[in-house]
């Protein structure tokens, strides 16, 4: 067995049955779809999991036809990672109603979900360019999702990158979600060298990345977060760390160039409020509920640089097998993960 790992983000497919992962229309030309697949009865256990974990209730699926387009990239993963932002209660700038018009309204218009995984690619179609059979990759695959599965077909067009070389499989895959919203926000926000930068919720996995990459671009980081965090976000780079439960206000001549609220608009405090009023004059507040940013694989390549000269580590709170993905869900939805929740997921021997 070699173990198959995946970054989270919020659906819920549990058990090895599982090998497909692809369930998209048929091609322009007529041919039959990427992937196609058919569904069977789940057992006891796997139907309690899906049910404790999944308000759409998704089916494993189980049969594969390795017709794929010629565009398109078949890969094997071997990690995923959670990422609560990328849940029914909201995708980085979208509402419950948006995300149930994305998903669907009666059911689910992709049954397997997942956004974020690494792994190798299976089978590369004739007009890909950038990736052979075997190379190391990690990706987020927006809503083709299909990542809580063995194998899945994305087409090369998505934001598919090369895994950082000095990373594992699981630590690769900790990396797309929060780094890709981090840099996205921190570049829209004109981050630069020398500017005072707080930002709010940065023990999550938005907020770890944004920590390392505001540091990476020379700005002077303050970290909000909560008491057992604070060890965590000095050690990746920040300046100074305020423990939000105990503090609810920010010292008078407090000022800062970039606030930055990396946990959205759900979540408020005193301090929170505090923080909004700290901003210079000529200053800017953003926050990752502040619309659908495009994620595209150059900013995923600018991650792996990042990852490769250790300036960007992942960091992962805990890892679950796939037969816990229900267990994972619920701890990850309970909103006191640090970074990144990992599932493993078993593929059987070839």
């Amino acid at each position: 067995m070699r173990p198959f790992r995946a970054s989270l983000a919020l659906a819920a497919l549990p058990l090895a049955a599982l090998t497909v992962s692809c369930d998209d229309p048929a091609a322009p030309d007529g041919s039959p779809p990427l992937i196609t697949a058919l569904p069977r009865q789940l057992t006891a256990t796997e139907a309690e999991t899906v049910g404790a974990a999944n308000t759409f209730g998704f089916n494993l699926l189980s049969k594969v036809n390795t017709s794929f387009a010629d565009s398109n990239v078949f890969l094997s993963p071997l990690s995923a990672s959670m990422a609560l932002g990328m849940t029914m209660n909201g995708a980085a700038g979208a509402t419950f109603d948006e995300m149930r018009l994305a998903l669907g309204f009666t059911r689910p218009r992709k049954r397997i979900l997942g956004l974020v995984l690494a792994g190798e690619v299976a089978e590369a179609g004739g007009a890909v360019e950038r990736f052979r059979r075997g190379a190391r990759v990690y990706a987020f695959t927006k809503f083709h999702f299909g990542g809580y599965a063995q194998y899945t077909c994305l087409p090369e067009t998505t934001t598919i990158g090369h895994a950082p070389s000095n990373l594992s499989y699981e630590e690769a895959a900790a990396i797309p979600y929060g780094g890709l919203l981090a840099l996205h926000f921190l570049r829209r926000a004109g981050i630069r060298e020398g500017q005072r930068t707080l930002i709010y919720g940065a023990s999550g996995a938005v907020g770890t990345s944004a920590v390392q990459i505001a540091r990476h671009f020379g700005a002077e980081v303050t970290a909000v977060c909560g008491p057992a965090n604070l060890d965590l976000v000095r050690s990746l780079g920040a300046d100074a760390a305020i423990d939000y439960t105990k503090q609810h206000t920010l010292a008078a001549n407090a000022r800062y160039d970039l606030v930055f609220d990396a946990v959205g608009k759900r979540k408020t405090s005193p301090l929170k409020a505090a923080c909004k009023q700290a901003i210079e004059p000529t200053g800017t507040y953003l926050s990752v509920d502040d619309g659908t940013p495009k994620l595209s694989a150059r900013d995923l390549d600018h991650l792996t640089n990042l990852a490769e000269t250790g300036e960007l580590k992942p960091v992962i709170d805990r890892s679950f097998p796939l037969e816990q993905i229900a267990q994972a869900h619920r701890y990850v939805e309970g909103d006191h993960k640090s970074g990144n929740v990992v599932i493993t997921i078993a593929h059987e021997a070839e």
